[in-house]
């Protein structure tokens, strides 16, 4: 058996591993859950994550990445390591040639330690991409023409703008500002509103169910559980859909101010094309309702969510591992 050439899209919240002539293999939350007195791996992924929050002392469930990029190398080789197992793309004795994700604006140190991890890993040879380019294959544009395409790929930890022309990016710019960001505001919201202390996931629970971001775009309620800070105890509330948008106000405006700029520094030549072709949403984020609305009202350009948009990355480097050979003759590899 032969090694197979794989992709990963490496996200703060997610990784999805695309497999050549496979698909879409695995799905799974980047958390691992470890034991603190031994540094044992308990848990990878789905299992790990239904631990956030909820485990001993000595137990910790953690993410190993951080706004795109590793915050902890070890872990992060452990949490590879477990899910290139689980998907059995080892040949008997060759390894897959790998092709990773990663954010527009990380630096050589970042790049280095996350093709070390996938080295590490079980990988041959690993190759790096940027993210939002990867996102646009993925999301059916036909990037390699001269004319414009802009993307804005909203994921769990990063969110990357990027204009592209002729196979590569003309213009970009990546802010530590998605899916994590907008959780924490929600949760700081709740606690400074109502002195309620609830967590993480309740606070994605809130986000999925009744955000918005766009003014009167949404009217609904949920109940949440949480631990009030005066009583200590636990208590029930209601949530509505007008105050996420509030609390959400200030985060997606710096979403806003990102794409602008993206597009102030835009030749004209390829502005006119994205007037006519839009833009196009990926990533996790771009499921927030009313974010689609509310760019397009900003950036005066039409704005469209791709299909399956958390799935555009892992989809696009699947059509990327098809040219995988013209790819790393035109790159060398750093």
């Amino acid at each position: 058996m032969f090694g197979r050439d794989i992709g990963i899209d490496l996200g703060t919240a997610n990784v999805l591993i695309h497999v050549k002539g496979r698909g879409i293999v695995l799905d799974e939350p980047s958390v691992v859950a470890i034991d603190t007195n031994t540094g044992k791996v308990l848990a990878v992924g789905e299992e790990a994550f239904r631990m956030v929050g909820r485990t001993p002392g000595n137990i910790v469930a953690l993410r190993p990445m951080k706004d795109g990029v590793i915050a902890d190398f070890d872990i992060t080789e452990s949490m590879l390591k477990h899910f290139l197992a689980k998907i059995n793309v080892k040949g008997f004795l060759t390894k897959p040639r790998i092709l990773i994700c990663c954010p527009t604006n990380i630096t050589s140190v970042e790049q280095k330690a996350i093709r070390e991890a996938a080295e590490k890993s079980g990988g041959k040879n690993v190759f790096l991409e940027e993210e939002p380019k990867v996102a646009a294959i993925g999301a059916g544009m036909d990037i390699f023409q001269p004319s414009g395409n802009m993307v804005v790929d909203i994921g769990g930890g990063t969110t990357d703008v990027a204009v592209l022309s002729m196979g590569d990016i003309v213009t970009a710019s990546s802010i530590k500002v998605a899916g994590d960001k907008f959780d924490q505001d929600i949760l700081q919201y709740i606690k400074k509103e109502y002195k309620l202390l609830i967590g993480e996931r309740t606070a994605e629970n809130i986000k999925m169910e009744v955000g918005t971001v766009f003014p009167d775009a949404r009217h609904e309620e949920i109940d949440i559980r949480g631990r009030d800070l005066v009583s200590g105890l636990p208590r029930t509330i209601t949530v509505y859909s007008k105050e996420i948008q509030e609390a959400l106000a200030e985060s997606v405006s710096g979403i806003v101010q990102a794409s602008k700029s993206v597009l102030e520094r835009t030749p004209p030549e390829l502005s006119a094309d994205i007037i006519d072709r839009g833009v196009i949403l990926t990533g996790g984020g771009a499921l927030l309702h009313g974010i689609d609305l509310l760019l397009a009202e900003e950036l005066k350009v039409p704005v469209l969510i791709a299909e399956e948009p958390m799935h555009c990355v892992a989809k696009g480097t699947g059509i990327m591992l098809e040219n995988l050979d013209r790819i790393s003759r035109r790159k060398v590899k750093i």
